[in-house]
């Protein structure tokens, strides 16, 4: 058995799409339209195409915003992203602009950091080593 998809929800496709791709660096793998609105809409990283695909999941459930909100409130991650070095991340991502709740900190083995994905998520990046 293997994780074949997991799923951030957002408030806004498109600007989740931008975001995960423009600058997290992930690449779209589906887009199909779910309706009038909404879209089955995926991205992968770039290291791994065939991998674990990430849905950006439309937050329109009744469960979902009071879910999200308290999670941001006690400033919990969504997510978590596995980098190769969470301080050069951190670095590039924040001359893109990108908002951290949390910036490097190193806990024993591993190294952690939270951006906010301006969609209503804190994600955490971590690495260890």
């Amino acid at each position: 058995m293997r994780i074949h998809l997991t799923s951030v929800f957002v408030d806004d496709q498109d600007k989740a799409l931008r975001f995960y791709t423009d600058v997290l660096g992930f690449v779209k793998k589906h887009d199909v339209p779910m309706g009038a609105e909404d879209r089955w809409l995926t991205v992968v990283s770039p290291e791994s195409p065939e991998g674990v695909e990430l849905l950006l999941e439309p937050d329109k459930h009744r469960a979902v915003k009071p879910y999200t909100t308290a999670l941001v409130e006690d400033g919990i991650p969504a997510t978590s992203f596995a980098v190769d070095d969470v301080r050069a991340e951190y670095d590039r991502l924040r001359g893109l602009g990108v908002r951290f709740t949390q910036e490097p900190l190193t806990m024993g083995p591993v190294t952690t950091a939270v951006l906010d994905d301006t969609c209503g998520n804190l994600i955490q990046i971590v690495h260890s080593g």
